[in-house]
């Protein structure tokens, strides 16, 4: 704001978006990477005509859990129970687990079993639990820091427990998880030049609607999957090799 910027280009989710909205009301916002609805979420009035000083790409994260849950059991008919590891502080992710990911698993016959994650000390009691439950899947939801600092530990989990394991980051595939499914990222942050060189040819955020994605990725690590035993389609991306 002191530096009277034309323009903030907003990565992340929707504190952040909303931290930069309580800041101005006049710069323009331009957010991407935003897994939950901005309308729900109050960040704007509707995808069409978003109404304020906000706009952009919206990647539908939470949505996708469903469609995660199915991509998991297509890749490994075997799975019947999955752990979910999530962080109670991140809303979306609480969400996910309470409302989207019990539909799916009813739907697809799959058990799921979530495991609170709070802090860093925390992630050794739960793993012992989860290795107790003897699960035959993990299923990581959109992540909060504690999550995200803590990911190739999460990953080193699923794979000292042979778990076949689906990710809402691409990020863990990149260290090792198996298997992730959601917007493509790169093609997003590509769109938001898009929002920048209208909003400084004179368009107003207001009018410019939200974009929802358009592509969508699903990258499998091959050499997880054969460090694990699991074979797999060889038409699929290649993610770690």
């Amino acid at each position: 704001m002191r530096l009277k910027v034309d323009i903030i280009v907003v990565a992340g989710g929707t504190g952040l978006v909303r931290a930069a909205k309580n800041a101005t009301k006049t710069i323009p916002i331009v957010m991407t990477g935003l897994g939950a609805d901005p309308v729900e979420a109050g960040l704007i009035e509707s995808l069409a005509r978003p109404g304020g000083n906000v706009t952009g790409i919206t990647n539908l994260n939470r949505e996708l859990g469903g469609k995660r849950l199915e991509l998991l059991k297509e890749a490994v008919p075997k799975v019947a129970r999955v752990a979910v590891l999530y962080e109670p502080a991140v809303p979306g992710s609480v969400r996910e687990v309470k409302e989207v990911l019990p539909v799916a698993a009813r739907a697809l016959g799959l058990t799921i079993q979530p495991w609170e994650v709070r802090a860093a000390d925390d992630f050794e009691r739960v793993f012992a639990a989860i290795s107790k439950w003897r699960p035959d899947g993990l299923y990581v939801p959109a992540a909060g820091p504690v999550m995200r600092i803590n990911q190739t530990r999460i990953v080193g989990f699923a794979l000292k427990s042979r778990l076949p394991s689906m990710y809402s980051l691409r990020g863990y595939v990149d260290a090792g998880g198996l298997m992730y499914y959601g917007a493509d990222l790169a093609d997003s942050y590509r769109r938001v030049a898009y929002y920048v060189d209208r909003i400084l040819k004179g368009a107003k955020p207001a009018d410019l609607p939200v974009e929802q994605p358009t592509k969508f990725e699903l990258v499998i690590n091959l050499k997880t999957a054969k460090q694990i035993g699991l074979t797999t389609s060889a038409g699929v991306s290649r993610a770690g090799e």
